[in-house]
């Protein structure tokens, strides 16, 4: 009897991955240039309101006329300076927002991806720090297309177009983000970094692989990503990635990417100039691992 059973829930799980689950796919360079391309906007509509901390909200139309919305803020010496500043572009975790990068604490939430310790280390730095939310996050939250669904029907439905689109569109609105950080006279456009926890730092990777404009990527236990979602898994996109330094930080037992698969990854990433600094734990790093972004910046 417990025989017969096994074997019905074996043809059952079998039979529903055989429609259900994701198959591995290629890629082409083409492909890659096609999916992440966008059009610039005619017109930006770059929106910036000052707040009493001396920073800035802001809003600007992307290449499909989605609104996006972020913050901004200069550091001290550029207030005075005449010389142009760093940029360091902060990415939010899956289910995050921006303000993670700015804010201790939301809504009663600690921020316990300690993001906002970089930003004041960043600022103290010299550097401008900026950040967005991705689409689907924050104040771009969609209620007919919620986190939760989209990564339940990646998994057990097989639909992962909803899910790389989301990231596709975030990247693309970063890349629309760099249209207008160029042309600013305070930003010096040839040190532009990028920083992201999680699915930020997946962005992160993806973003400095299709856009040269990008300079060093500080990836924070990025998800690994298979040839099943290939368009959004950065080692699809290694060979965008010859001209970035990137620093490494996971975690050996990350519930989203094991010690093996981070390993693969940062053997593999292409550009000499590399870090990879592992910690014990999860996928949620000690606060401390934030040091390491001192000698970084």
């Amino acid at each position: 009897m417990l025989l017969t059973i096994g074997a019905v829930i074996g043809a059952l799980a079998a039979g529903w991955y055989a429609v259900f689950g994701l198959k591995p796919y290629t890629l082409t360079m083409a492909d890659v240039t096609e999916r992440y391309a966008y059009v610039q906007p005619a017109a930006l509509n770059f929106e910036l309101k000052q707040d009493e901390s001396h920073g800035y909200h802001f809003t600007y139309t992307s290449f499909d006329g989605a609104i996006v919305n972020g913050y901004m803020r200069l550091p001290e010496a550029s207030i005075s300076g005449t010389e142009p500043v760093p940029v360091l572009i902060g990415a939010h975790a899956m289910g995050r927002a921006h303000v993670r990068w700015w804010q201790d604490s939301f809504k009663d939430r600690p921020t316990r991806e300690s993001t906002d310790k970089i930003t004041k280390m960043a600022l103290a730095k010299g550097y401008a720090v900026i950040t967005i939310d991705a689409r689907n996050h924050g104040e771009r939250k969609d209620p007919q297309h919620s986190i939760v669904d989209i990564i339940n029907n990646l998994h057990w439905w097989g639909e992962r177009e909803p899910y790389e689109q989301m990231l596709i569109d975030t990247v693309r609105d970063h890349r629309v983000l760099l249209d207008w950080l160029s042309r600013q006279p305070q930003f010096d456009a040839t040190r532009i970094d990028i920083a992201g926890y999680s699915m930020g730092a997946q962005v992160s990777l993806l973003l400095a692989a299709v856009d040269d404009r990008v300079n060093r990527v500080a990836a924070v236990v990025p998800p690994h990503m298979s040839n099943r979602t290939a368009i959004v898994a950065p080692l699809s996109l290694l060979q965008g990635l010859t001209d970035n330094p990137v620093l490494l930080l996971t975690a050996n037992d990350d519930e989203y990417a094991s010690e093996k698969e981070n390993m693969q990854l940062f053997n593999a990433l292409p550009h000499s100039d590399k870090q990879h600094h592992k910690f014990a734990g999860g996928h949620l790093l000690p606060a401390d691992y934030v040091q390491h972004f001192e000698p970084w910046l």
